[in-house]
């Protein structure tokens, strides 16, 4: 579906949830204060619009982080049961929390309710979405009727791309062959349907005064666009949308956006994500993140820096020079968890080393006694909250290499370095020091390719057990 319709269907769905929230809410509490028990149940206004107002967001920003409003034209009804679940189960979680954290004195019979009426309308709902989900579609984004420049197998797949959204409003009018192909041109393709082919000659005199023209595709190989200019330029002066498949270069992923400086308009091809809104997002979390980590783990800093003090001679901290965004090197901060010769002393303990080109050794003779627990417990990556406060590094991100690493890295490999590094990220989530190098490359890759602030999220709260049970590290 094209991303205007996603974007207006995600916020009509949204409100949906938010709609069908509050009507549980009120069901549950007006069956709960009437229910014949031997407690009388109340909230005050204040309360009642507390606990309302977190409701709808929970219910609502879960359903988006779990991207539940994407899909709900075509998933069975397994997937629905099992999204709504997760959807409200989470959300309810989420209260959980506020209401013993807020010490309010909320009737569980009236939380039950709430739960199981919110799952029983999101279910109802999404069940019978999926049968109008269609017309709304097509309500939000009106028709289009398009015509595809092209014959080729790019032109093909668009088309067949197109027909899966034909009760969404998209409808084909057919193909038009390129400048050189006519002559060797079929009357018509057969796809999902049969489609008229028409010669480039005919789409101003003929095409455009037969049908209602709203867009029209091109998927044609890049040799032949300056040949269709004059097509474009028609396009522009009718005020008929032109679209381009960029298919020029099969082999480049990433990130695509148009831009223009001056009059000047630039097709970007980025290797990491490129929204500056949602990066500036980012920022702000871990801004507000790391010094409420730097606050309330205080005295589990000032309780390092002493063991390590006393234990062992040498700086608290271990400052070594890390590769940062796009490859700008920083000086990175750990508690200092090996003696303090550690480095001098690398080629003694090379022939340990268990991994490609990064150094990791199970057991590293190098370890102070307080440094293997600091290790095991991450405790040692703790300073680096300050490397996320300067804008060095971010709370989730490929972790940061040393330039002699980076040095050794293959082609695809130097893309990791197009994120901002992190303190965690997904090979965290996948055994830590046990995953190996190439997987922790390509973990680090999946993670840029399909970042969000949902995934950041995700990694987070599912860091923390990893971290606090002290699994996968060495």
């Amino acid at each position: 579906m094209f991303r205007s319709q996603t974007r207006k269907l995600k916020i009509l769905f949204g409100f949906a949830d938010a709609v069908l929230t509050v009507a549980a809410f009120t069901l549950a509490y007006n069956v709960r204060e009437y229910a014949p028990l031997k407690h009388q149940f109340f909230l005050t206004p204040d309360v009642q619009t507390l606990l309302l107002g977190f409701c709808l967001l929970t219910w609502v920003g879960f359903g988006y982080w779990l991207d539940v409003y994407g899909k709900l034209e075509s998933v069975r009804m397994r997937v629905i049961l099992a999204d709504s679940f997760r959807q409200v189960g989470c959300s309810a979680l989420a209260l959980l929390v506020l209401v013993f954290a807020t010490k309010l004195d909320i009737s569980r019979v009236f939380l039950s309710l709430f739960v199981g009426a919110s799952w029983l309308f999101l279910v109802g709902f999404r069940v019978a979405a999926r049968k109008f989900v269609s017309y709304v579609s097509r309500e939000l984004g009106a028709e289009r009727n398009i015509f595809i420049v092209g014959l080729g197998e790019g032109a093909r797949t668009l088309a067949r791309s197109l027909e899966d959204y034909h009760g969404h409003g998209v409808r084909i009018l057919g193909f038009i062959a390129p400048p050189g192909v006519q002559s060797t041109a079929p009357a018509t393709l057969q796809l999902g349907r049969t489609y008229r082919v028409f010669p480039i000659e005919d789409l101003r005199p003929v095409l455009a005064a037969r049908f209602i023209v709203d867009e029209i595709h091109f998927a044609v190989e890049s040799a032949m666009l300056p040949a269709l200019e004059p097509v474009f330029r028609w396009c522009h002066e009718e005020g008929i949308c032109s679209r381009i498949a960029i298919d020029f270069f099969p082999q480049v992923n990433g990130y695509m956006d148009l831009e223009q400086i001056g009059g000047t308009p630039l097709l970007t091809f980025s290797g990491a994500p490129a929204n500056e809104v949602l990066l500036l997002a980012k920022r702000a979390i871990d801004v507000v993140l790391a010094l409420a980590g730097i606050i309330l783990l205080s005295p589990l800093f000032l309780i390092a820096a002493v063991l390590i003090k006393l234990t062992s001679p040498g700086p608290v901290i271990f400052r070594q020079v890390r590769c940062g965004l796009n490859g700008r090197t920083f000086t990175f901060y750990k508690f200092r968890s090996m003696v303090r010769d550690a480095e001098a002393r690398l080629d003694q303990v090379a022939h340990l080393n268990e991994k490609d080109i990064v150094m990791k050794i199970r057991n590293d003779p190098r370890l102070t006694v307080v440094g293997k627990w600091l290790r095991k417990f991450s405790i040692d990556e703790l300073p680096q909250l300050f490397n996320v406060l300067k804008g060095d590094m971010s709370l989730v991100g490929p972790r940061p290499a040393i330039p002699t690493e980076v040095a050794q890295y293959q082609r695809w490999q130097r893309r990791r370095l197009r994120m901002r590094p992190g303190l965690t990220c997904l090979w965290a989530l996948r055994g830590r020091d046990k995953v190996d190098f190439e997987s922790w490359m390509r973990l680090d890759l999946q993670y840029i390719d399909n970042w969000s602030l949902g995934l950041d999220a995700k990694i987070i709260l599912l860091t923390i057990p990893q971290v606090v049970s002290g699994r996968g590290a060495s």
